[in-house]
C-alpha cells in the first residue's frame, strides 16, 4: 500500500503545482489593471515562467537523480511556494517578470523529481497508470484554480491570495521531507534491460529518439499551455462573458484533460501487457495528437462559447493523452537516469509553452484573428504524431542512445 500512498502524495503535489501556475492567468485582470499592463506585457509575464521552467529542467533532473526525490522535491516545492507568495509583493512589470521567471526555475524540479520517485517505487508495468494519476492532478489543479481564484479574489486582494497559495505549498514540502523515503523497503522486480551507467548531456541531445521525444513534447506543450495562459481571456473577450462564466467554461477542458491522463495511463499499461507491447507507448501518443488536430481545427469555426469549449476540450484531451506515454518512454530509455532524461524532454517541451504564450497575442495582432494560432498548433500536432510513429523503446530495435550506453556497460 505504500506505493499507492506515494502516488497519491505526488498527485496532491501535481495539483498544487498547477494551481500555483494558473493563478497568474486567473488573476490577470486585477494585476493588469493595477500595474497598467497590456496583453503583450502579460504575455511576457506568462512566458517568463515557461522560460525559467524550461531552462532549469535538465539541472533539476540531474539534482533529483543526484540527491534523490525526497530532498529534491522538498527543496523545490519549498522554494517555489515562497516565490508564489512573493508574487503578491511585486510592484511593476519588471519585478513580476523576474519573480515568475524564478518561480519557473524552482518549479522545474517537480516532475523530474516525481519521475525519479515513480521509477524507484513502481515496476515497469505500473508506471503508465502512475504517471496518468500524477498528471491528472495537474489538470484538476489547473481547473480548480479558476473558480478558486475567482472566489479568493472576491474575498481578498490578489496579493493576499498569492500569499495563501504559497503557504499551502510549504505545508506539503514539510510533510514530504518528514514522511517520504527514496526507496521502498522491498526491492522492485528486476527490469528486462536495466541501465546502470550515467548519461552525459551530449548523449541525450545527439540521440535521434530523444530529439523525436523532445519535438513531440514541444507540440504537446504548445497546445496545452493555451489553457494556462490565454484560453480564459480569449473566451471572456471573444464571447463577451463575465469572469465567473468564463471561469466555469475554462474548467471543462482541464477536467476532461484529467480523465485523459487516467485513460492514457491505463492504455499504456494495458497494451504493454498484451502482444502489442511494442506499440504501448506509441499508440496513445499518436491517437492523442490526432484528437488534438481535430479539436484545434474545430475551435477555428466555433460560433458560440459552448461549441468553442467542446473543441477546446477535445484538443486538450488529445494533448494530454501524450503525456503519460512520454514520461514512461523516458523511463524506458533512461533507467536510473530518469530525472535527467525526462528533464531534457520537459525542457524542450516547455520551450513550446514559452513560444505558445507569446505566439497567441502576436498572431492575433498580426492577422486580426486567433485562428492563425490554432492553425499553427494543429500543424505542430501533426508533427508530433509523426514523431511518435518513429519512437521505439520496448521490444523493438533499440535507439542509438541505448546502444551507446549498453556498449559501455
Amino acid at each position: 500500500m505504500e506505493k499507492y500512498a506515494v502516488v497519491f502524495a505526488l498527485f496532491i503535489l501535481s495539483m498544487i503545482t498547477y494551481i500555483d501556475r494558473v493563478c497568474i492567468s486567473a488573476a490577470k485582470t486585477p494585476i493588469a489593471v493595477e500595474m497598467s499592463l497590456s496583453d503583450s506585457a502579460m504575455g511576457l509575464v506568462f512566458s517568463a515562467f515557461a522560460l525559467g521552467y524550461a531552462l532549469a529542467q535538465i539541472p533539476s533532473g540531474w539534482f533529483a537523480d543526484k540527491v534523490g526525490a525526497r530532498s529534491a522535491l522538498g527543496v523545490v516545492v519549498g522554494s517555489w511556494s515562497v516565490l508564489t507568495a512573493l508574487t503578491g509583493a511585486s510592484w511593476n512589470l519588471t519585478s513580476l517578470v523576474a519573480i515568475r521567471f524564478l518561480f519557473g526555475v524552482a518549479e522545474a524540479g517537480a516532475f523530474p523529481g516525481s519521475a525519479r520517485a515513480i521509477r524507484n517505487w513502481l515496476p515497469t508495468g505500473e508506471r503508465g497508470r502512475a504517471n496518468g494519476i500524477l498528471f491528472s492532478g495537474s489538470r484538476l489543479g489547473a481547473a480548480v484554480s479558476f473558480p478558486l481564484l475567482a472566489w479568493m479574489l472576491g474575498r481578498w486582494s490578489w496579493r493576499s491570495s498569492f500569499l495563501i497559495l504559497g503557504a499551502a505549498g510549504v505545508c506539503w514540502a514539510v510533510f514530504w521531507l518528514f514522511w517520504f523515503r527514496n526507496h521502498p523497503a522491498a526491492p522492485l522486480p528486476p527490469e528486462d534491460r536495466p541501465l546502470t551507467v550515467d548519461l552525459t548531456f551530449g548523449q541525450i541531445f545527439r540521440s535521434k529518439v530523444m530529439l523525436l521525444a523532445m519535438t513531440q513534447y514541444f507540440a504537446s506543450n504548445f497546445t496545452f499551455f493555451l489553457c494556462l495562459s490565454w484560453m480564459l481571456p480569449y473566451l471572456r473577450k471573444e464571447y463577451q462573458l463575465s469572469d465567473s462564466v468564463a471561469a466555469a467554461y475554462a474548467m471543462a477542458p482541464l477536467l476532461f484533460g484529467a480523465t485523459s491522463q487516467w485513460l492514457a495511463g491505463w492504455f499504456v499499461d494495458r497494451i504493454y501487457h498484451s502482444r502489442w507491447r511494442a506499440w504501448s507507448r506509441r499508440l496513445p501518443g499518436m491517437a492523442g495528437f490526432g484528437l488534438g488536430i481535430a479539436g484545434l481545427l474545430g475551435v477555428m469555426g466555433a460560433t458560440t462559447p459552448e461549441i468553442a469549449v467542446i473543441w477546446f476540450t477535445l484538443a486538450v484531451f488529445g494533448a494530454d493523452m501524450t503525456i503519460s506515454p512520454s514520461w514512461v518512454f523516458c523511463g524506458d530509455l533512461a533507467g536510473r537516469n530518469a530525472g535527467s532524461v525526462s528533464g531534457a524532454m520537459n525542457m524542450f517541451g516547455n520551450f513550446g509553452s514559452f513560444v505558445s504564450a507569446n505566439a497567441f497575442p502576436y498572431l492575433e495582432q498580426v492577422t486580426g484573428s486567433a485562428s492563425a494560432y490554432f492553425g499553427v498548433a494543429a500543424a505542430l500536432n501533426l508533427v508530433g504524431a509523426i514523431c511518435w510513429f518513429q519512437m521505439r523503446s520496448v521490444d523493438q530495435a533499440v535507439s542509438p542512445l541505448r546502444q551507446t550506453l549498453e556498449a559501455r556497460q
